[in-house]
C-alpha cells in the first residue's frame, strides 16, 4: 500500500508540474501530442472545477469551431454572409487609406461612410439570423480596428494636408488612433450595458470624422484638429451615450428638426447634432450621480 500511495503521489506530483511548464503532454522526441500521458492524466487528474461535467473539455491539438451550435449548410451560409460584411467593411477601410495617400479625400470619405453601413449591418445580421458568435465579435473588433482607428485618422490627415502643421495634424490623429484601440479593448472585456455606451464608440467617431470631411466644414484647421482630439478623448472617457435603439425611439418630431435643418444648412445642422451628441454624455452622467 505504501509503495502503491507513493507511486500515485508521484504520478500527481508530475502531473501538476506538467500543468505548470506545459511540456509533459508532448513527446520530447518530437511534436506530437503523447497518447500515454494523456491517458494518465484522466487516470489521476481530477475534473477542473472551471469545467462542468456536462462540458467536454477540448482534447490537445483539436480545432475549435468558429460557429457553435448546429453546423449545417444553411447556418455556414449565413455565417459566411455574416463575417462577409465585417471584411467588407474592412477591405472598404483600406481603399479608403489608399484613396486618401493619392489625394481623393472625399471618395475616401464615401468609403468610410460605407464602412459604417457594413459595420452595423454584421452585428445586425447576426442577431436576425442566429449565428452570432465570439470568433464574429472578435473578427468585427479588429475590423473596426483597421476602418475606424486606422482609416479614419488617415483620411482626417489627408485632409488637413496644407491647412495646419503636420506635427498638430500627426498628433490629433494619434490620438483617435490610440484611443480607438483603447476604446475596442475595453468594451471587449467589460460587461455589456444595453441601454448606453461608455464612451463615445468608435464607429460613431469615425461617421462622425468622415461625414466633417465629406461636408467640409467652414472652419479653420486648428478648431478642426481640436475638434478630433475632443472626439478621440470622448471614446475614453466614462460618460454614457444613448445608443442606437434609444435614439430611434425619441419623439418623431425631435427626429424631424435635423432634417429640416439639414435641407436648410447641412453644414450648421451636423456641428449642432455632434455638439449636441457629445454634450450627452456629461449631462446623463450628472444626472445618474444627482439620482443615485
Amino acid at each position: 500500500m505504501r509503495r502503491g500511495g507513493s507511486t500515485l503521489a508521484r504520478q500527481v506530483l508530475r502531473v501538476r508540474v506538467g500543468r505548470r511548464s506545459r511540456v509533459t503532454l508532448v513527446h520530447p522526441d518530437s511534436h506530437t501530442v503523447d497518447p500515454l500521458a494523456i491517458r494518465e492524466i484522466q487516470a489521476i487528474a481530477p475534473i477542473s472545477p472551471a469545467v462542468g461535467p456536462s462540458e467536454a473539455a477540448p482534447a490537445v491539438g483539436m480545432s475549435i469551431p468558429l460557429l457553435p451550435g448546429e453546423r449545417t449548410a444553411a447556418r455556414r451560409a449565413k455565417f459566411a454572409l455574416v463575417n462577409g460584411c465585417t471584411l467588407a467593411s474592412l477591405g472598404l477601410g483600406l481603399l479608403a487609406i489608399f484613396l486618401a495617400m493619392q489625394g481623393d479625400v472625399r471618395i475616401a470619405a464615401i468609403c468610410l461612410v460605407a464602412c459604417v453601413v457594413f459595420d452595423g449591418l454584421d452585428g445586425i445580421l447576426a442577431r436576425r439570423l442566429g449565428v452570432a458568435s465570439p470568433f464574429g465579435a472578435q473578427m468585427d473588433s479588429l475590423a473596426d480596428m483597421c476602418s475606424f482607428g486606422l482609416a479614419a485618422p488617415v483620411v482626417v490627415y489627408a485632409s488637413l494636408h496644407g491647412t495646419v502643421s503636420t506635427a498638430g495634424a500627426a498628433i490629433a490623429c494619434a490620438l483617435v488612433a490610440g484611443c480607438a484601440a483603447i476604446r475596442l479593448a475595453r468594451f471587449n472585456v467589460s460587461p455589456k450595458d444595453g441601454r448606453f455606451f461608455c464612451g463615445v464608440p468608435t464607429t460613431m467617431a469615425a461617421a462622425v470624422l468622415a461625414l466633417a470631411v465629406l461636408i467640409g466644414l467652414p472652419v479653420s484647421g486648428t478648431f478642426v484638429v481640436a475638434g478630433v482630439a475632443l472626439l478621440a478623448f470622448a471614446m475614453v472617457s466614462s460618460f454614457p451615450y444613448a445608443k442606437l435603439a434609444r435614439l430611434v425611439k425619441l419623439p418623431p418630431w425631435l427626429l424631424l428638426v435635423p432634417v429640416v435643418g439639414a435641407l436648410l444648412d447641412i453644414r450648421a445642422t451636423f456641428f449642432a447634432v455632434v455638439i449636441a451628441y457629445l454634450a450627452s454624455g456629461p449631462l446623463l452622467w450628472l444626472r445618474q450621480r444627482h439620482t443615485a
